[in-house]
Parts: structure tokens; sequence; C-alpha cells
């Protein structure tokens, strides 16, 4: 068993917490409100802490899944952040979809403190979150990752090594780029097929057998046909997601060019009001501008 802190009880981190918890690990939590952190104690156990440097004091792991680079710097090296807290020999394991860069300032303040820093972002959504099957991209050395592995696994499914610090960040954004062509194209077949008058349950009970099937097929065509977008992973988080991947291809001097259409895409999403929608709502785009 080991000592964890758990900064961040979103919608992803809340029931993460919790399996790290159910892992049989000690795991004290820290929240901005107050109250989400109270209320996962009662439900899980463990203990509640004042701030992020409260939290992380005495741990052996500190985790995090804040929301983007500015949110991740506040609880780290900001006023009474984690780093001001966490002992040396920890491990902090940064489960944020954030930039590279800010991965690798926050690895090299790690080290000048003497403690170990991961990124590690995760993919599967909420749902992948709440049934604890998440896939962890990983950056950072060797040992520190194979010391942070089987706490990672209390709410993955799998877990990898993508390289160095940075790594992990960067196969989240390749990750992010293949499901932003993936539900576009979905979107067009099924908005082509609706209006052709076929069965769509019919069509993609034999098209996702064949080259065409793809995980967001098999989990999103069923509610996107029924114009229902009220689940899943939002326009809002994926736009800004879609930032970070364009920013550092920019900075590596390659084209997204399908990226950077269908983030504008989603900001024709944003401006029909549909910030909260799941990203599969391009159908609903579709729909309204043709």
């Amino acid at each position: 068993m080991a000592k964890a802190a758990f900064i961040g009880l979103g919608v992803m981190g809340y029931p993460m917490a919790g399996y790290v918890q159910k892992g049989g690990h000690d795991v004290t939590v820290y929240n901005r409100t107050a109250g989400k952190a109270e209320k996962w104690c009662k439900e899980f156990g463990g203990s509640h802490a004042a701030t992020p440097a409260e939290a992380a004091g005495g741990a052996d792991f500190v985790f995090c899944c804040v929301g983007n680079d500015d949110d991740l710097r506040s609880v780290t090296t900001g006023q009474s952040g984690a780093f001001h807290g966490i002992k040396k020999g920890a491990i902090f394991v940064d489960n944020t979809t954030a930039s590279a860069n800010v991965a690798r300032e926050l690895a090299d303040a790690a080290a000048k403190s003497g403690f170990g820093f991961l990124d590690a972002p995760v993919s599967g959504g909420q749902a992948g979150a709440e049934n604890g099957a998440l896939t962890v991209m990983v950056g950072g050395d060797e040992a520190t990752f194979n010391t942070a592995k089987p706490v990672i696994e209390c709410y993955a499914k799998m877990v990898g090594l993508m390289g160095d610090v940075g790594a992990g960040q960067l196969t989240k954004m390749m990750n992010q780029v293949c499901i932003a062509g993936l539900v576009q194209g979905l979107a067009e077949a099924i908005n082509l097929g609706q209006a052709a008058g076929l069965d769509i349950d019919k069509v993609v009970e034999v098209i996702s057998k064949g080259a065409a099937g793809s995980w967001q097929m098999e989990n999103r065509y069923k509610t996107m046909n029924a114009g229902d977008y009220d689940h899943g992973f939002a326009v809002d988080w994926m736009r800004k997601d879609l930032a970070i991947c364009l920013e550092e291809a920019n900075g590596q001097g390659v084209s997204l060019p399908v990226t950077a259409l269908v983030d504008q895409f989603y900001g024709d999403i944003q401006r029909m009001g549909g910030n909260r929608w799941d990203t599969s709502s391009l159908l609903a785009r579709l729909k309204e501008f043709g």
C-alpha cells in the first residue's frame, strides 16, 4: 500500500482517484471546490486537504488531472501548489492533457527538487474513467515509470511508456488528431446514409466489421443517429486539445489541414450553443449548415 494524493476531481479525476483508493492505497484528495472533495471522501474513504501542497505532503505518488497548462502550473508551482509540499523521492504523475512544453518545464522543476515526474495523459473519456479502463500514455524515464506503473494501473487497462518527458503529451496529441478525423468522417457518412434513407443500424453492423470500423463507430453511431449529444467528451475540451495539437504542429513545421478544419467545425458547434455537447455533435453541424 502506498500513500497517494490526487489533485483535481473533475469528471475524470473523481473516478480515477476512487480506483487508486480501491486499489488499496491511502489517498488524500484536493479539489478547488471543497464540497466535491468531501463528497469523494464519503464515497471512497481517504481524506481531503485544503491545498495541493497539503495533499502532496508525505505522499509517495501524487496524481493530478486538471484543465489546462495554466491550471496545471497553479496546482504545482503556484502558491500552495503540490511542488511546495511533495517529498524528495516521490513521483508526480500528471494525467492532465496539456502541452509537451509544460511537461518539460515541470519535469525540470521536479528534478531540481529531488522527485520524479511523469506526463501521463489519458484516453477513454468519462466512461473509461468510471470503468477504470483508461489508456495512459506516459513520458518520463524508465525507472520512474516502472515504479509508478502498478499504481497507475489501478485506473487503466493499458499503460505505455512512450519516451522521455513530453512524449506522453505528444502521443495524446496524435490520439486527438486521429479522433477528430474519424468523427468527422463518421458524421459525414451517417448524414449521407440518413439522407439516402438507409437503415443506419444495418449499415454499421456490416461496415464496422470491415476496414471502416473504429471505436468511434462502435460507441458513437447510435447516439449520433438519434441526435443525442449530451454525453461523453465535450466540444469545449476537444477544442482545447486541438489547439494544443495545432500549436505543436506549427512549432514542428508540420501541417494538420484536416485537424484545423475540424477545429473550425467545432467552433461552429460552440456558436450553436453546443459547448458541452459530445464531440460526435459534428453531425449536428452538418444538419445545421449542410
